[in-house]
C-alpha cells in the first residue's frame, strides 16, 4: 500500500516532469535548417591526406583530405572524401587520424546524391551522454529520490534555458525581464522539487526573488556606471552579423550578469532556510528576532566560502587572458582598466553583493514565516488578560 505522502511524491514528481515535456515540445521557432541541401551524418574516419596541410609554427594550415565510412543517416555504409579545412586557429581547428568518429555535412544534390562533404568536428555525442548518465547515477545512488529531484530540476533549467530564455531574448524582449521570470522560476522549481513544499522551500524562494530584483538593479546600475559595453561577451558580435542588429547587448550583458549568480544566490537562501527551520524544530518557542540573528550569524559563516566560490568560478573561465596580459607584461593599471577585465569585475563583484545580501533578507522571511502562528496566538491571549483585568 503506498502512503499518502509517497502518492504526493509521485504526482508532485509527474507534474514536473509533464512540464519538462510541455518545454521539450515547446517550438523556439527558430527551427530553420541553414543548409537545406544537407545533412550532418555520423562517420569513421578510414584514411588520411595530410599532403596539403602545413605547419606554421605550433598552428596548421590548409586543408587535410579525409576518406570517411558514414555510419548514420540514408548514406549509411557509402564512403566519401571529405575536407578539413584549416584556419590557423587552435580554438576552431581539428585534425583527425585514421580510426577517429567525427560529424560530416553531406551536401546533396536535387536526387539525394552526395557532391560534396565537410568534416565538422569530432563526434562526442556518444562520450557527453556517457559522462552524463555518470553523474545522474552517482547521484542517485548518493541522494535517493532526492537526486532523482535534482536531475529533474537539471532538466527543467536547460530546457527553460533553451526554449524561453534565448529565444524570447532573440525575438527583442527585454533581456533584463525575461531573465528574472526564467531566473527566478528555475528558483522556484528547483527549490521545491529538492525541498518539497515545505515551509523552508517557501522561505527561501522569497529571499532569493528579492535578492534576485536588488542584483538585477546592481547589474543595471553598475554597467552603465563602469561603462561596459555588452559587446565583451564572446560570439556577441556574430550575433549582431547574423541578421540581429535590433539586439542590444549591453542588456543582454546585465541579463547574464544575474543569471550567472542566480545558483549561487538560491543555494545560499536555502541553507540558511534549512539551518532556521532545524533552529524552529529543536526551540519552538524561539522568537522573531533571535531566529534573524541566527539567520545573519550563519550566513556570515557561509558568505565567505561562497563569494569565494564564485571568484574563483569567474577567474577560471577568465584565466587565459589574465595570463596573456601578465605574459606580455602589461602594467596593472591598464589591466585594470580595460574593458574586459572591468566586466569580469563587474561580474564577480555584483553577484558576490547579491549573495551577501541573501542572509538577511532570508533570515528575515525565515524570521515572519517560521514564527508566524506565534504571532498570531500572542494576540487573542493580549486581549483575553486586557478583558480579564477589566472584569476585575
Amino acid at each position: 500500500m503506498i502512503s499518502a505522502a509517497k502518492r504526493r511524491e509521485i504526482l508532485f514528481l509527474g507534474i514536473f516532469a509533464l512540464m519538462c515535456l510541455i518545454l521539450m515540445l515547446l517550438p523556439t521557432g527558430f527551427d530553420r535548417a541553414i543548409y537545406f541541401n544537407a545533412m550532418g551524418s555520423k562517420a569513421k574516419v578510414v584514411s588520411t591526406n595530410d599532403s596539403m596541410m602545413h605547419h606554421s609554427g605550433i598552428l596548421y594550415i590548409g586543408e587535410q583530405l579525409c576518406t570517411v565510412n558514414i555510419l548514420s543517416g540514408p548514406h549509411s555504409g557509402e564512403t566519401y572524401e571529405a575536407i578539413n579545412m584549416l584556419s590557423g586557429k587552435l580554438e576552431f581547428d581539428k585534425v583527425f587520424v585514421e580510426g577517429d568518429v567525427a560529424w560530416v555535412l553531406l551536401e546533396q544534390d536535387e536526387r539525394g546524391d552526395v557532391i560534396f562533404s565537410t568534416m565538422v568536428d569530432h563526434y562526442r555525442i556518444t562520450k557527453e551522454i556517457q559522462l552524463i548518465a555518470l553523474f545522474a547515477l552517482v547521484l542517485i545512488l548518493f541522494s535517493g529520490l532526492t537526486g532523482i529531484r535534482t536531475i529533474f530540476s537539471f532538466v527543467f533549467a536547460i530546457l527553460a534555458i533553451w526554449k524561453i530564455l534565448i529565444p524570447f531574448a532573440l525575438k527583442g524582449y527585454e533581456p533584463i525581464v525575461i531573465a528574472l521570470v526564467v531566473g527566478n522560476l528555475l528558483t522556484i522549481v528547483t527549490l521545491l522539487l529538492v525541498a518539497g513544499c515545505t515551509q523552508k522551500a517557501f522561505a527561501a524562494i522569497l529571499g532569493s526573488v528579492f535578492c534576485s530584483l536588488l542584483t538585477c538593479v546592481l547589474a543595471v546600475f553598475f554597467t552603465r556606471y563602469l561603462d561596459v559595453h555588452g559587446s565583451v561577451m564572446q560570439w556577441s558580435e556574430s550575433l549582431l552579423y547574423a541578421g540581429y542588429m535590433h539586439l542590444d547587448l549591453t542588456k543582454i550583458f546585465q541579463a547574464a550578469v544575474y543569471l550567472s549568480c542566480c545558483g549561487a544566490i538560491l543555494d545560499l537562501a536555502i541553507d540558511i532556510s534549512a539551518a532556521l527551520d532545524e533552529v524552529k524544530k529543536a526551540k519552538p518557542d524561539v522568537t522573531f528576532q533571535a531566529l534573524v540573528k541566527s539567520g545573519i550569524t550563519i550566513g556570515r559563516s557561509v558568505v565567505g566560502s561562497q563569494t569565494t566560490t564564485l571568484l574563483l568560478a569567474y577567474i577560471g573561465s577568465y584565466l587565459t587572458v589574465m595570463m596573456v596580459y601578465m605574459a606580455q607584461g602589461t602594467p596593472m593599471m591598464s589591466i585594470f582598466n580595460s574593458k574586459s577585465v572591468a566586466s569580469e569585475i563587474l561580474h564577480t563583484f555584483v553577484g558576490c553583493s547579491g549573495l551577501v545580501l541573501v542572509s538577511p533578507l532570508t533570515s528575515l522571511v525565515c524570521g515572519w514565516i517560521y514564527t508566524y502562528d506565534k504571532q498570531k496566538i500572542k494576540l487573542p491571549s493580549r486581549k483575553k488578560t486586557a478583558l480579564s483585568f477589566e472584569e476585575n
